[in-house]
């Protein structure tokens, strides 16, 4: 257990712990002495300003030591540490938290996690009593009709991904809003396969703005397939003032 009493002996060696401080410091110049802290039985951290530009608020921290019963202290360590004021680099993050869409380049690789709640276990034909040719036609098939991955779309990973498709080109936006009418009734929409084929499609106009796009079958914009040309209507005839004359 720590002591709250730091030991006298190395409580006094303040000259001691300014020297090796110094020394540490070197060529930039020890600032203040800033106290002493108890780190334990005969173990006192001595802490002077560091005055070097790039570390401004941080300290030098010198712990002395004894041995029981010994009058001599010693240098133990010499540290640099962060003060309470000092600027410190942002905590860690790790790299799957720190990408962004659009982060990803050619070249690069993206693994996904073991634990990824956007993923769970697919259907694999793997066992091992059945034949080599029995289960390459089990495979087969069973790649025709999408199975055969080790992993597919959780319900997270769906509904995520339908939160972000929905907010780029849902019925919220303003071209939606604008709109003639929706893209469920709309020629141009490739329907999707899968749960999500309910709700969404792919664009398949090239002057939609939605063009290659994921889009909400509650989307729409002005390039619908059976969008109409608005009526020309005739301008009032001209107002001729029968009355006035004009000047010559």
């Amino acid at each position: 257990m720590r002591s709250r009493t730091p030991d006298r002996l190395c409580a006094e060696a303040v000259d001691v712990a300014r020297e090796a401080a110094a020394e540490a410091a070197h060529p930039q110049p020890l600032g203040a002495y800033l106290g002493a802290v108890a780190e334990g039985d005969r173990l006192v951290t001595h802490l002077f300003a560091a005055e070097d530009p790039g570390y401004t608020g941080w300290r030098w921290g010198v712990t002395v030591t004894r041995a029981a019963r010994a009058k001599y202290v010693t240098v133990d360590e010499v540290t640099l540490t962060p003060g309470p004021d000092s600027l410190l680099a942002p905590a860690w993050v790790p790299w799957h938290e720190r990408l962004r869409p659009g982060d990803l380049g050619p070249g690069d690789l993206l693994p996904a996690e073991d634990d990824d709640p956007r993923l769970e276990p697919g259907w694999e034909a793997t066992a091992p009593e059945q034949e080599t040719a029995e289960r390459a036609t089990v495979t087969d098939v069973a790649l025709q009709l999408g199975f055969g991955r080790p992993r597919v779309l959780s319900w997270l990973g769906a509904q995520e991904a339908a939160d972000r498709w929905e907010e780029a080109f849902g019925p919220e936006t303003p071209m939606a809003q604008a709109a003639p009418a929706g893209c469920v009734s709309c020629g141009f929409l490739l329907p999707l396969a899968g749960s999500l084929r309910q709700a969404f499609g792919v664009c398949a106009n090239e002057y939609s703005p939605a063009d290659g796009r994921v889009v909400s079958l509650a989307y729409g914009c002005g390039a619908h397939s059976d969008a109409e040309q608005p009526k020309h209507q005739q301008p009032p005839p001209p107002v001729i003032d029968h009355l006035g004359a004009d000047p010559l």
